[in-house]
């Protein structure tokens, strides 16, 4: 089954920057839509931005104009950058495939945040 490595994540001001990885392997990725999901604490994952084999993205409210999702299959890698992060971007970030799998597996995420 697929596997998932997430990277790229530590401790940044508000109005700071980040750049997320994520390394997949076990599927053929550039047939896959990707996804980037967080979770932040205490609360349910949710759904951030995915990007379609084509290169279109899409993203949730919340970081539109914000953060930019990008491929890159040679590598089967994709890649989040993040700007102007806000306290509330504070969660462990994963990828995966967009839709979910019914039983999902997931990499160990990378942790963002976001404080003064």
């Amino acid at each position: 089954h697929a596997q998932f490595v997430e990277s790229g994540g530590g401790w940044v001001q508000p109005g700071g920057s980040l750049r997320l990885s994520c390394s997949v392997s076990g599927t053929i990725f550039s047939v896959r839509t990707m996804a980037w999901w967080r979770q932040p604490p205490g609360k349910q994952r949710e759904w951030v931005a995915l990007i379609l084999t084509n290169g279109n993205t899409a993203y949730a409210d919340s970081v539109k104009g914000r953060f930019t999702m990008s491929r890159d299959n040679g590598k089967s890698m994709v890649h989040l950058q993040m700007n102007n992060l806000k306290p509330e971007d504070t969660a462990v970030y994963y990828c995966n495939f967009q839709p979910l799998p019914s039983e999902p597996s997931w990499g160990q995420g990378t942790q963002v945040t976001v404080s003064s």
